[in-house]
């Protein structure tokens, strides 16, 4: 169904190599694409970043992160948009697919879902006509409930969605992770109607037990609980046809020699998805 030529190779899987040593990986590996972390990105600079990957000939999947819009004090948030504007630059600058947004948790002192959401509306259609001047897709990521009060109150893809179709589709999208949507009843029928709105498409999968720190819970494709042949179908019938990122948070993973990890995504996405 998909072949390898569509693989991007998140940089959070290989979270212990720098750019440099991740893109030496993806040429080694034969893996066309890669998705790009912000702080990776700010060790070497982004001139000299963008530069080493045109060198390289990878494409981009994405630039993770911006968002992180939910804070109480007025400085803090010009801050956070600012710092959101320059994330922005960056991706143009990396030519990236989709700058993702974790929009922010709840806001501290608070326990109001509405307010934070309204605040994380009001921060992208402040990022709105920088990114549409820049040509940057903003890619709204949905997250597992259980991140709603630190990281994410968007819970759903249709929250992701319903926020991403106020603005421009060809400016703000939403980004598919299985790992934080499978679980949802209601996804296919939020999938189907995300049409012309899948900025990215992002592979993990559910483990159990999850680890004390659940945000290293994902694993390698084929390992956990997620259909990924089902749900991938599903994405593609909605007209994704970009890079298909594997993006694995997992110490296990971390902690094991790059080129093995790279070896085993590549089987794994070949098996599952191929």
């Amino acid at each position: 169904m998909i072949g390898l030529s569509r693989l991007s190779m998140n940089q959070a899987t290989v979270s212990q190599l720098n750019l440099t040593q991740t893109i030496q990986l993806c040429l080694e590996q034969e893996i066309p694409s890669v998705g790009l972390w912000r702080h990776r990105v700010a060790e070497l600079g982004i001139s000299e970043s963008a530069a080493a990957v045109r060198r390289s000939g990878l494409h981009v999947s994405s630039l993770c992160r911006g968002g992180f819009f939910t804070h109480a004090e007025p400085d803090a948030r010009r801050a956070a948009l600012a710092d959101n504007l320059a994330a922005v630059q960056e991706a143009a600058a990396l030519q990236a697919d989709t700058l993702v947004l974790v929009s922010g948790g709840l806001v501290a002192g608070t326990r109001d879902l509405g307010l934070a959401r309204r605040m994380i509306t009001d921060a992208i259609a402040a990022l709105v006509p920088r990114a549409r001047e820049l040509s940057v897709r903003l890619g709204i990521e949905a997250l597992h409930p259980m991140f709603c009060a630190d990281r994410c109150v968007l819970t759903r893809l249709a929250d992701a969605l319903d926020l991403a179709l106020l603005f421009p589709a060809d400016t703000v999208g939403v980004v598919i992770d299985t790992y934080n949507v499978w679980w949802d009843s209601q996804v296919a029928a939020d999938i189907a109607r995300a049409r012309g709105r899948i900025a990215g498409y992002q592979l993990s999968d559910w483990v159990v037990p999850l680890p004390r720190d659940m945000l290293l819970g994902r694993g390698h494709l084929g390992d956990g609980s997620i259909d990924f042949r089902l749900f991938s179908q599903q994405v593609l019938a909605a007209g994704f046809d970009g890079f298909i990122e594997v993006e694995i948070m997992n110490q296990d993973i971390w902690d094991a020699p790059a080129s093995q990890t790279a070896a085993t995504v590549k089987a794994r996405f070949a098996e599952l998805l191929g």
